[in-house]
């Protein structure tokens, strides 16, 4: 061996340890890509189990409160046609007890995030949370607009569960009409949602 032979060896062992060391290194980088990318997909899932829980917890209670949306309309049109001006005590206790039991029911609704959906009037007509039921002339409210609720709706936590029933004004209404150019298509349809919007009875 010559003296030129003699450092061969060591800088091969330095330069296979240093080879070691960097398939060590993207090794360990690997490894530390894919344990993120499972913790990720884990925090997903997890996140996923825990909205879609609670989406069947808030919703539950859906169809229950679609089936009580006529008891809620009876006592609303009781209260409404109510005789209130008798003087008769009888009645008035009467009244008063539909009126306070429509309150409880109402309150009933709000804690448990079924809100009422009533527009007011001159309100845009919204596909998504009304139903056009029939269309009016109006001097007052321009085209589009609500001139009558009919029946009012309700949604869940932002969920329609009923719309609006309404009645609205026909094109060319109003005494300031809108300046934006009418839309080509039937400015009423929309995206339903649950049976909002949609088709407009003009024989009603």
């Amino acid at each position: 061996m010559t003296d030129d032979d003699a450092p061969a060896e060591p800088m091969n062992e330095a330069e296979d340890n240093a080879q070691e060391i960097e398939a060590l290194k993207l090794e360990v980088a690997a490894l530390k890509e894919q344990t993120l990318r499972f913790a990720a997909e884990a925090e997903n899932t997890r996140r996923r189990a825990e909205r879609e829980a609670n989406d069947a917890r808030a919703y539950a209670i859906q169809k229950f409160a679609r089936d009580l949306l006529d008891a809620a309309d009876s006592l609303g049109r009781a209260t409404a046609s109510s005789p209130r001006e008798s003087q008769d005590p009888a009645v008035t206790n009467y009244i008063i007890g539909v009126e306070m039991t429509e309150k409880a029911l109402q309150a009933a609704f709000e804690r448990n995030g079924l809100k009422q959906i009533d527009p007011a009037r001159g309100e845009k007509f919204d596909p998504h949370r009304h139903q056009a039921v029939m269309e009016q002339p109006s001097d007052d409210i321009a085209a589009g607009g609500v001139i009558q609720v009919l029946q009012v709706g309700y949604e869940l936590l932002g969920r329609l569960v009923r719309p609006a029933m309404v009645a609205v004004a026909a094109k060319g209404s109003g005494a300031t009409a809108t300046t934006e150019a009418a839309p080509a298509a039937n400015p009423y349809a929309g995206a339903a949602v649950d049976g909002a919007g949609g088709a407009i009875d003009t024989k009603a």
